[in-house]
Protein backbone atom coordinates (compact mmCIF):
# COMPACT_ATOMS: atom_id res chain seq x y z
CA UNK A 1 0.00 0.00 0.00
CA UNK A 2 1.54 3.71 -0.85
CA UNK A 3 -0.08 6.68 -0.18
CA UNK A 4 0.41 10.23 -0.92
CA UNK A 5 -1.01 13.42 0.87
CA UNK A 6 -2.21 16.61 -0.08
CA UNK A 7 -2.69 20.09 2.39
CA UNK A 8 -5.44 22.02 2.59
CA UNK A 9 -3.66 25.27 1.32
CA UNK A 10 -6.87 27.47 1.64
CA UNK A 11 -7.80 30.43 2.94
CA UNK A 12 -10.08 30.67 5.40
CA UNK A 13 -11.67 28.38 8.05
CA UNK A 14 -10.63 24.56 7.95
CA UNK A 15 -14.06 22.31 7.00
CA UNK A 16 -14.25 19.66 9.21
CA UNK A 17 -15.88 16.32 8.84
CA UNK A 18 -18.86 15.75 11.29
CA UNK A 19 -19.63 11.63 11.11
CA UNK A 20 -22.05 9.34 12.67
CA UNK A 21 -21.78 5.73 13.26
CA UNK A 22 -25.64 5.01 12.77
CA UNK A 23 -26.16 1.36 15.10
CA UNK A 24 -27.84 0.29 17.47
CA UNK A 25 -26.99 0.55 21.38
CA UNK A 26 -26.40 -2.62 21.76
CA UNK A 27 -23.72 -3.98 18.21
CA UNK A 28 -21.01 -2.41 19.46
CA UNK A 29 -17.91 -4.60 19.60
CA UNK A 30 -17.45 -4.30 23.10
CA UNK A 31 -20.51 -6.64 23.79
CA UNK A 32 -20.34 -8.92 21.28
CA UNK A 33 -19.59 -11.28 23.61
CA UNK A 34 -22.70 -10.88 25.40
CA UNK A 35 -25.04 -10.29 22.55
CA UNK A 36 -25.00 -12.73 20.46
CA UNK A 37 -26.17 -11.56 16.62
CA UNK A 38 -29.17 -13.94 16.74
CA UNK A 39 -30.89 -11.94 20.00
CA UNK A 40 -30.81 -8.56 18.45
CA UNK A 41 -34.13 -8.34 17.46
CA UNK A 42 -35.25 -9.47 20.93
CA UNK A 43 -33.46 -6.02 22.52
CA UNK A 44 -35.12 -3.15 22.34
CA UNK A 45 -34.67 -0.28 19.21
CA UNK A 46 -33.45 3.33 19.75
CA UNK A 47 -31.73 4.09 16.64
CA UNK A 48 -34.43 6.16 15.15
CA UNK A 49 -35.33 8.35 17.66
CA UNK A 50 -31.31 8.86 18.36
CA UNK A 51 -30.87 9.44 15.02
CA UNK A 52 -33.74 11.72 14.58
CA UNK A 53 -32.35 13.89 17.68
CA UNK A 54 -28.81 14.09 16.14
CA UNK A 55 -30.37 15.30 12.74
CA UNK A 56 -32.62 17.67 14.55
CA UNK A 57 -29.63 19.06 16.68
CA UNK A 58 -27.24 19.44 13.10
CA UNK A 59 -30.60 21.33 11.79
CA UNK A 60 -29.98 23.67 14.56
CA UNK A 61 -26.86 24.64 13.30
CA UNK A 62 -27.63 24.19 9.66
CA UNK A 63 -25.05 21.33 9.14
CA UNK A 64 -24.84 18.28 6.74
CA UNK A 65 -22.89 15.26 7.82
CA UNK A 66 -22.24 12.17 6.51
CA UNK A 67 -23.83 9.34 8.35
CA UNK A 68 -22.50 5.82 8.11
CA UNK A 69 -25.43 3.51 8.63
CA UNK A 70 -25.38 -0.26 9.28
CA UNK A 71 -27.24 -2.15 6.79
CA UNK A 72 -28.81 -4.09 9.59
CA UNK A 73 -30.28 -0.73 11.00
CA UNK A 74 -31.36 0.12 7.11
CA UNK A 75 -32.73 -3.37 6.37
CA UNK A 76 -35.23 -3.01 9.92
CA UNK A 77 -35.94 0.61 9.61
CA UNK A 78 -36.42 1.43 5.70
CA UNK A 79 -37.63 4.43 6.45
CA UNK A 80 -34.79 6.03 8.58
CA UNK A 81 -31.89 6.45 4.98
CA UNK A 82 -34.49 8.31 3.09
CA UNK A 83 -35.07 10.73 6.29
CA UNK A 84 -31.46 10.66 6.45
CA UNK A 85 -31.33 12.10 2.74
CA UNK A 86 -34.22 13.88 2.72
CA UNK A 87 -32.19 16.40 5.22
CA UNK A 88 -29.22 16.70 3.03
CA UNK A 89 -26.80 14.50 4.23
CA UNK A 90 -24.75 12.30 2.92
CA UNK A 91 -24.96 8.17 3.20
CA UNK A 92 -22.00 6.20 3.46
CA UNK A 93 -22.06 2.76 4.55
CA UNK A 94 -21.09 0.82 8.17
CA UNK A 95 -20.79 -2.31 6.83
CA UNK A 96 -23.47 -4.93 7.53
CA UNK A 97 -23.47 -6.64 10.55
CA UNK A 98 -20.82 -4.74 13.15
CA UNK A 99 -18.74 -7.67 12.64
CA UNK A 100 -14.66 -6.93 12.37
CA UNK A 101 -13.14 -7.21 9.54
CA UNK A 102 -10.53 -9.18 10.68
CA UNK A 103 -12.79 -11.43 11.63
CA UNK A 104 -14.41 -11.98 8.05
CA UNK A 105 -12.99 -13.74 5.09
CA UNK A 106 -12.50 -12.04 2.15
CA UNK A 107 -15.62 -13.78 0.51
CA UNK A 108 -17.49 -12.78 3.49
CA UNK A 109 -16.42 -9.28 3.86
CA UNK A 110 -17.54 -8.83 -0.29
CA UNK A 111 -20.67 -10.56 0.50
CA UNK A 112 -21.66 -8.04 3.17
CA UNK A 113 -20.13 -5.03 1.78
CA UNK A 114 -22.25 -5.63 -1.71
CA UNK A 115 -25.45 -6.33 0.17
CA UNK A 116 -25.07 -2.57 2.70
CA UNK A 117 -24.01 -0.78 -0.19
CA UNK A 118 -26.51 -1.79 -2.29
CA UNK A 119 -29.32 -1.12 0.49
CA UNK A 120 -28.46 1.71 1.06
CA UNK A 121 -28.75 3.48 -2.83
CA UNK A 122 -31.40 2.04 -3.07
CA UNK A 123 -32.75 3.17 -0.18
CA UNK A 124 -31.69 7.20 -0.40
CA UNK A 125 -31.38 7.25 -3.76
CA UNK A 126 -27.93 8.15 -3.57
CA UNK A 127 -24.59 6.38 -4.83
CA UNK A 128 -22.92 5.40 -1.92
CA UNK A 129 -19.15 6.33 -2.00
CA UNK A 130 -18.09 6.30 1.30
CA UNK A 131 -17.14 4.00 3.81
CA UNK A 132 -16.16 3.17 7.68
CA UNK A 133 -15.65 -0.47 9.01
CA UNK A 134 -17.01 -1.70 12.03
CA UNK A 135 -14.18 -0.21 15.18
CA UNK A 136 -12.32 0.83 12.48
CA UNK A 137 -11.12 -2.32 11.74
CA UNK A 138 -9.28 -2.15 8.99
CA UNK A 139 -5.38 -2.57 9.89
CA UNK A 140 -2.41 -4.63 8.73
CA UNK A 141 -3.58 -8.11 9.08
CA UNK A 142 -6.42 -7.37 6.36
CA UNK A 143 -5.60 -4.50 3.31
CA UNK A 144 -6.93 -6.73 0.98
CA UNK A 145 -10.84 -5.26 2.00
CA UNK A 146 -9.17 -2.19 0.07
CA UNK A 147 -9.27 -3.79 -2.89
CA UNK A 148 -12.93 -5.55 -1.68
CA UNK A 149 -14.08 -1.70 -1.17
CA UNK A 150 -12.66 -0.43 -4.82
CA UNK A 151 -13.89 -3.45 -6.41
CA UNK A 152 -17.37 -2.90 -4.68
CA UNK A 153 -17.25 1.28 -6.50
CA UNK A 154 -16.13 2.65 -2.77
CA UNK A 155 -14.29 6.19 -3.50
CA UNK A 156 -13.14 6.66 -0.34
CA UNK A 157 -12.18 5.20 3.27
CA UNK A 158 -12.67 6.31 7.12
CA UNK A 159 -11.04 2.99 8.65
CA UNK A 160 -7.53 2.86 9.13
CA UNK A 161 -6.47 4.74 12.84
CA UNK A 162 -3.25 5.57 13.19
CA UNK A 163 -3.17 5.07 16.82
CA UNK A 164 -2.82 2.39 19.27
CA UNK A 165 -5.23 0.38 20.46
CA UNK A 166 -6.48 -3.31 21.54
CA UNK A 167 -8.98 -3.32 19.26
CA UNK A 168 -8.01 -1.62 15.90
CA UNK A 169 -5.23 0.71 14.73
CA UNK A 170 -2.56 0.95 12.45
CA UNK A 171 0.32 2.65 13.94
CA UNK A 172 2.24 4.86 11.93
CA UNK A 173 -0.29 5.44 9.04
CA UNK A 174 -1.05 8.72 7.94
CA UNK A 175 -2.48 11.41 10.08
CA UNK A 176 -3.98 13.25 7.25
CA UNK A 177 -6.57 12.67 4.13
CA UNK A 178 -4.32 11.18 1.31
CA UNK A 179 -4.74 8.89 -1.28
CA UNK A 180 -3.37 5.38 -1.05
CA UNK A 181 -2.87 2.31 -3.26
CA UNK A 182 -4.35 -0.65 -2.26
CA UNK A 183 -2.41 -4.21 -2.72
CA UNK A 184 -4.06 -4.69 -5.90
CA UNK A 185 -2.88 -1.60 -7.82
CA UNK A 186 -6.82 0.12 -7.16
CA UNK A 187 -6.86 4.06 -6.30
CA UNK A 188 -9.21 4.95 -2.57
CA UNK A 189 -9.29 8.17 -0.45
CA UNK A 190 -8.34 7.40 3.20
CA UNK A 191 -9.83 9.43 5.94
CA UNK A 192 -8.31 9.02 8.94
CA UNK A 193 -9.96 9.98 12.28
CA UNK A 194 -8.41 12.43 14.15
CA UNK A 195 -5.62 12.50 16.40
CA UNK A 196 -3.05 14.66 17.78
CA UNK A 197 0.39 14.20 17.23
CA UNK A 198 2.52 14.65 20.47
CA UNK A 199 5.99 13.84 20.75
CA UNK A 200 6.57 10.07 19.45
CA UNK A 201 3.30 9.38 20.18
CA UNK A 202 -0.44 9.98 18.39
CA UNK A 203 -2.90 10.10 20.34
CA UNK A 204 -6.92 9.83 18.78
CA UNK A 205 -8.87 12.65 19.90
CA UNK A 206 -13.12 14.22 19.06
CA UNK A 207 -14.94 11.29 18.35
CA UNK A 208 -16.37 8.48 20.40
CA UNK A 209 -15.37 8.00 23.53
CA UNK A 210 -11.92 10.31 23.04
CA UNK A 211 -15.01 12.98 22.70
CA UNK A 212 -16.93 11.63 25.62
CA UNK A 213 -14.22 11.30 27.91
CA UNK A 214 -12.18 14.39 26.89
CA UNK A 215 -12.81 17.61 28.88
CA UNK A 216 -14.51 20.12 26.21
CA UNK A 217 -12.21 22.52 26.60
CA UNK A 218 -9.01 20.16 25.62
CA UNK A 219 -11.21 19.40 22.95
CA UNK A 220 -12.06 23.12 21.67
CA UNK A 221 -8.30 23.78 21.54
CA UNK A 222 -7.07 20.13 19.67
CA UNK A 223 -9.39 21.08 17.18
CA UNK A 224 -8.32 24.54 16.69
CA UNK A 225 -4.81 23.36 16.85
CA UNK A 226 -5.57 20.98 13.92
CA UNK A 227 -7.38 24.00 12.12
CA UNK A 228 -5.00 26.63 12.73
CA UNK A 229 -1.22 25.17 13.07
CA UNK A 230 -1.37 21.98 11.17
CA UNK A 231 -4.35 23.26 8.11
CA UNK A 232 -5.71 19.74 8.64
CA UNK A 233 -9.46 18.96 9.00
CA UNK A 234 -11.06 17.08 12.30
CA UNK A 235 -12.95 14.23 11.44
CA UNK A 236 -15.17 14.01 14.48
CA UNK A 237 -17.48 10.74 14.77
CA UNK A 238 -20.32 9.70 16.89
CA UNK A 239 -22.87 7.40 17.86
CA UNK A 240 -26.36 7.70 17.85
CA UNK A 241 -26.50 5.83 21.42
CA UNK A 242 -23.51 8.37 22.87
CA UNK A 243 -27.01 11.08 23.60
CA UNK A 244 -28.93 8.46 25.00
CA UNK A 245 -28.51 8.65 28.72
CA UNK A 246 -31.65 6.51 29.65
CA UNK A 247 -30.17 3.42 27.47
CA UNK A 248 -30.80 0.28 28.79
CA UNK A 249 -27.85 -1.05 30.63
CA UNK A 250 -26.10 -4.25 29.09
CA UNK A 251 -24.21 -6.48 31.93
CA UNK A 252 -20.21 -7.16 30.30
CA UNK A 253 -17.24 -6.79 31.56
CA UNK A 254 -16.49 -3.61 33.30
CA UNK A 255 -13.80 -2.23 31.28
CA UNK A 256 -16.73 -2.20 28.24
CA UNK A 257 -19.10 -0.80 30.31
CA UNK A 258 -16.72 1.76 31.64
CA UNK A 259 -15.94 2.59 27.56
CA UNK A 260 -19.53 2.44 26.64
CA UNK A 261 -21.62 4.54 29.07
CA UNK A 262 -18.90 7.42 30.74
CA UNK A 263 -19.93 10.41 29.45
CA UNK A 264 -23.12 10.03 27.69
CA UNK A 265 -24.62 12.66 29.71
CA UNK A 266 -22.29 15.70 28.19
CA UNK A 267 -22.00 14.13 24.97
CA UNK A 268 -25.05 16.40 23.05
CA UNK A 269 -23.54 19.86 24.55
CA UNK A 270 -20.22 18.83 23.35
CA UNK A 271 -20.95 18.00 20.46
CA UNK A 272 -23.14 21.33 20.00
CA UNK A 273 -20.57 23.43 21.22
CA UNK A 274 -18.22 22.00 18.65
CA UNK A 275 -20.77 22.81 15.65
CA UNK A 276 -21.50 26.00 16.83
CA UNK A 277 -18.22 27.07 16.81
CA UNK A 278 -16.27 25.40 13.80
CA UNK A 279 -17.06 24.48 10.23
CA UNK A 280 -18.29 21.48 9.40
CA UNK A 281 -19.24 19.44 7.08
CA UNK A 282 -19.79 15.80 5.19
CA UNK A 283 -16.67 13.95 4.08
CA UNK A 284 -17.55 14.58 0.33
CA UNK A 285 -16.80 17.91 0.99
CA UNK A 286 -13.78 17.85 3.41
CA UNK A 287 -12.04 15.41 0.34
CA UNK A 288 -12.92 18.58 -2.21
CA UNK A 289 -11.50 20.85 -0.10
CA UNK A 290 -8.37 18.95 0.50
CA UNK A 291 -7.82 18.80 -2.82
CA UNK A 292 -8.37 15.35 -3.86
CA UNK A 293 -11.12 15.69 -6.01
CA UNK A 294 -15.11 16.12 -6.27
CA UNK A 295 -17.19 13.05 -5.47
CA UNK A 296 -20.34 12.33 -7.68
CA UNK A 297 -23.19 10.69 -4.70
CA UNK A 298 -25.75 11.97 -7.24
CA UNK A 299 -28.94 9.38 -7.82
CA UNK A 300 -27.77 5.51 -7.83
CA UNK A 301 -28.35 4.16 -11.15
CA UNK A 302 -28.59 0.17 -11.81
CA UNK A 303 -25.27 -0.99 -12.18
CA UNK A 304 -24.04 2.62 -11.47
CA UNK A 305 -20.23 3.12 -11.25
CA UNK A 306 -19.03 5.93 -8.81
CA UNK A 307 -17.71 8.23 -10.11
CA UNK A 308 -14.28 11.08 -8.71
CA UNK A 309 -13.53 13.99 -10.66
CA UNK A 310 -10.01 15.44 -10.08
CA UNK A 311 -10.54 19.37 -8.33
Amino acid sequence: MTVSTTQNTATGAVINAITVDVEEHFQVSGFADVVPRDTWDSHPTRVVANTTHLLDLMDKSSVKATFFVLGWVAERHPALVPEIARRGHEIGSHGYSHRLIYQQSPTEFRAETERSRRVLQDQSGQSVVGYRAASFSIDGRNLWALDALAEAGFLYDSSIFPVVHDRYGMPGAPRRIHRLTTPAGAQLIEVPPSTLALGRMTLPVAGGGYLRLVPLAITRRIVAHLNRRERMAAVVYVHPWEIDVAQPRIRARWSNRFRHYTGLRGTESKLGTLLREFRFGPLRDVIREAGLGTLSTGPALVGDAADLHPA
